[in-house]
């Protein structure tokens, strides 16, 4: 186990509790999905960031544990309608829902969890971390639509899509900060600090994972190769090899987004490697690292503190 998991190991072990008491359904399809999503595991960043981020605050009750499964289950709903929009057939290495069972129970369980972790929500009692989750789910139902409308636009800006990953992407890391936060009782000074390390921590964490999308080298991250070429979705080292190529490469990297020819695949990474647009992406993502732990630099010196930081480090340090 990473060491900024060891200090929260009994609090992530009942999260994964939680989780799996909250899957329960009367309609056995949902359990089924549920469980083949759960099993599938992931790197649970979401909820650790909770765990952590409560206990930086000195919480010292258990709803943060509840407060982790409702992340949890908004992520994984987005994962869910995700795939099928992608028309996703492997993540984590394992053959997506929409893949084994079909697009419309996928939708219909993704519906499930996100009406789910609202029950929960209300359990919680707490109207601000409700206010705090409502509207960061309602923005990244805009940055997904958003996305939707990019693809296969070779003219996107660098600025255009770190707008639309902040919202799909950075905003749930943002808003599950904020709530545990608020749910601590910190003072807004905290809770601002808190939320905006959760942005810079999600800005990084998407900018990493785009760039291994296009790492020829990498096997570790279980899903397959040159699914966004193939999705037509324009990412920073797409937008970064178009901008710093020779007219051919850039010409390469369009068609290759407009058609969502996958098998123009190789031809692609070889202009991002010459243009070195994967090290211009990991690069930006360290720049947000290196935000995120500047803004937490003043909380109270922990064992969590420190994990947070490891968090960061992990964030744009992993090849999965």
């Amino acid at each position: 186990m990473l060491p900024f998991r060891e200090i929260v190991k009994d609090d992530f072990d009942a999260v994964n509790q939680l989780i799996i008491d909250q899957l329960h359904s009367e309609v056995g399809l949902v359990e089924q999905i549920g469980h083949h999503l759960i099993q599938a595991g992931g790197k649970r960043l979401r909820p650790l960031l909770v765990l952590l981020a409560a206990k930086c605050c000195g919480y010292e009750d258990r709803r943060h544990i509840d407060l982790a499964v409702i992340i949890e289950f908004i992520h994984t709903a987005t994962l869910l309608h995700d795939d099928v929009v992608d028309t996703s057939e492997l993540r984590r290495g394992r053959f997506t829902a929409n893949a084994q069972w079909g697009n419309a129970p996928s939708v219909l369980v993704g519906d499930f969890l996100y009406s789910r972790a609202f029950q929960m929500m209300v359990r919680l009692g707490n109207f601000e971390v409700m206010r705090i989750l409502a509207d960061t789910t309602n923005i990244i139902s805009e940055g997904e639509v958003q996305q939707l409308v990019n693809v296969g636009d070779t003219e996107l800006s660098e600025a255009d899509y770190l707008q639309v990953i902040g919202r799909k992407t950075a905003q749930l890391f943002k808003g599950a900060a904020r709530a545990s936060g608020t749910l601590s009782d910190a003072d807004n000074e905290t809770c601002l600090a808190l939320e905006t390390y959760g942005w810079h921590l999600g800005i990084a964490f998407q900018l990493v994972d785009d760039a291994l999308d296009y790492d020829g080298n990498n096997v570790d991250l279980g899903k397959v190769a040159g699914n966004d070429l193939a999705e037509g979705k324009m990412t920073l080292p797409l937008i970064q090899a178009i901008k710093c190529g020779s007219p051919e490469q850039s010409k390469i990297v369009s068609q290759a987004i407009t058609t969502k020819d996958s098998a123009q695949f190789k031809a692609v990474i070889a202009v991002i490697n010459d243009t070195e647009s994967l090290k211009y992406t990991l690069g930006l993502a360290q720049q947000h690292i290196d935000k995120a732990k500047h803004c937490i630099a003043a909380l109270p010196t922990s064992a969590y503190h420190t994990a947070m930081q490891e968090l960061a480090d992990f964030s744009v340090d992993r090849t999965y």
